[in-house]
């Protein structure tokens, strides 16, 4: 018998079954390869012209969507380099809530053209040092092309907020956005705090209810809970409100215990003394001055009896996350259980009535005196996944609400503030000396993508597009985008079309980062993956 080879190298050092790649063509190359496997996937939905893409996940659950972080989120990918780019993607949409498209679709471009130096003969380090100095250098440019007096807004002016989030709700939802943006905004303007920068998202709350189309959409002050109401009583108003999370029953004790009954009298007396107790419990709230109990668990046969005896509507609410905004919204506090009701614990609110829409039958809350602190858009459309995608518009638009309040600097649309970028970042590169220059051009270029993609979504021809878009910018007018709808380009001044400064701001240096980090990687060692039965992340049981 032959003595067996000993693995020598790195080989004998790790345990066997690993894999280990190193070098340019093997780890470099592979990492690119599988970014822009990634990027491909997400540059055809980029833009208001963007295609749908139909994935089903693990529990087969459909999603048709344009939407770039949902997509990614939902492919469950397993590349260590293609997740790099995916978390950029979740970083921007949970920086900004828009711009996640842009982010992995530009990365995906860069790390084309470090491969394209790569198989020139440039060394990874230097393309990350000139795509840092670029970077460094969009950042000043883009400085320059906000628009003049945008970095100050009255942020409860509804046309100001409209103007800056159509280009994010378009993007979703396009030609739809002229409905959309109005809903968005109020719901934004109702909610929004005398501080605009500790501007909540989860104030602003959806209802998705199927029938309907787009332009029976509204939005309500207050909440919609999907459900009945658990009595007879349907509607009251101006009513005070007491909040119960342990349920409104008779409490079980702590303890076990066992009682003898001798006879059928003890017996009677025995039930007799639960129902007087239920009853004084009930009858403690009632007389409080609350009209409304919303229960956060079971409500008993005989509390509800005793409940529509002293006229007091019972709201049964099971997820404890829709209890806390309820409590929000009316400004009660949660008690934990039946009891003597403290005057101040108690909410207000203007109606609770319960009302059928297309079928479902709702209870909406409303609040429209005061702080109202919590403002439902209700959606209305033909199928799941359509509402699951206005859905997305309509967080689109709130997290640019949201964004705005903190930075409401706008610059050109509509690829407008790419060509420039790529124009005078092309300009810099030829003032370098060092190897780095190639690098720099290669991220100018870089930037052609996104006309190029818009042109090429909507079915123009990209290359007169963006010969076009060059001509027009190297005469000045730097305003210039295209208008997908005419196929023309056009100053987007007169279109309207603005981006958020931030967004771009954040997903251009986002995506710069994934790709340096990406060409860092010069080694990959992976051990061979625990046995048992696969890992599965374990899904919240609410929604949120």
């Amino acid at each position: 018998m032959g003595l067996q080879a000993q693995p020598y190298g790195i080989q004998g050092m790790l345990k066997e079954g690993h894999k280990h790649l190193s070098g340019l063509d093997e780890a470099v190359v592979k990492n690119i390869d599988a970014c822009k496997q990634l990027s491909t996937i997400t540059r055809t939905s980029l833009g208001p012209n963007g295609m749908n893409k139909m994935v089903i996940n693990h529990l087969d659950k459909l999603f048709v969507t344009s939407d770039t972080a949902t997509i990614v989120n939902e492919l469950e990918i397993q590349h260590p380099a293609a997740k790099i780019l995916v978390l950029a993607g979740k970083a921007q949409q949970e920086e900004i809530g828009d711009g996640a498209n842009l982010t992995v679709s530009f990365a995906g471009e860069l790390l084309q053209g470090a491969e394209d130096l790569i198989r020139m003969g440039l060394h990874p380090s230097e393309i990350i040092i000139g795509y840092t100095k670029a970077i460094n250098k969009v950042v000043e440019i883009l400085e320059g092309l906000v628009e003049d007096g945008s970095d100050t807004m009255d942020v409860r002016s509804k046309d100001e907020a409209i103007l800056r989030m159509k280009a994010a709700v378009a993007s979703k939802q396009y030609g739809q956005e002229s409905i959309l943006c109005p809903l968005i905004a109020d719901a934004c303007i109702q909610v929004c705090p005398k501080n605009p920068v500790n501007f909540n998202v989860d104030n602003v709350r959806v209802a998705k209810l199927l029938g309907g189309g787009l332009h029976n959409c509204t939005t309500v002050r207050g909440m919609v809970l999907k459900g009945d109401t658990v009595g007879s009583i349907k509607k009251i108003e101006k009513a005070k409100v007491v909040v119960i999370a342990g349920g409104v029953d008779t409490t079980a004790t702590e303890t076990k215990g066992t009682v003898l009954i001798h006879s059928a009298e003890q017996l009677e007396n025995y039930a007799k003394t639960e129902e007087a107790k239920v009853e004084e419990l009930i009858k403690a709230v009632a007389d409080s001055g609350a009209k409304v109990i919303i229960s956060g668990a079971a409500v008993g046969e005989m509390a509800l009896h005793f409940c529509e005896r002293y006229k007091i509507m019972v709201l049964k609410i099971a997820s404890k996350f829709e209890l806390r905004r309820f409590c929000r919204t009316t400004g009660a506090v949660s008690l934990l259980k039946l009891g003597t009701v403290n005057p101040d614990d108690l909410g207000y609110v203007d109606s609770i009535s319960v009302e059928e829409i297309g079928g479902a039958r709702v209870t909406v809350v409303r609040n429209e005196e005061g702080g109202n602190s919590v403002t439902t858009v209700v959606l209305r459309g033909s199928t799941d996944s359509i509402l699951d995608d206005l859905e997305r518009a309509v967080d689109d638009g709130v997290n640019t609400y949201k964004a705005l309040c903190r930075d409401s600097r706008i610059v050109p649309g509509a690829a407008a503030t790419e060509i420039e970028l790529a124009r005078r970042l092309k300009e810099f590169s030829f003032t370098e000396t060092g190897l780095d220059q190639y690098a720099i051009a290669k991220f100018a270029e870089s930037f052609e993508m996104i006309p190029k993609t818009l042109a090429e979504n909507a079915g123009l021809n990209a290359m007169e597009i963006i010969s076009s878009l060059y001509a027009d910018h190297a005469s000045g007018n730097v305003k210039v985008g295209i208008d997908l709808e005419e196929g023309a380009c056009k100053d987007v001044s007169t279109l309207n079309i603005w981006d958020l400064y931030v967004t771009k701001f954040h997903a251009l240096k986002y995506a710069a980062d994934a790709v340096c980090t990406v060409l860092r990687v010069d080694q990959i060692i992976m051990s061979k993956p625990a046995g048992g039965p696969g890992r599965r992340d374990q899904q919240a049981m609410d929604e949120d």
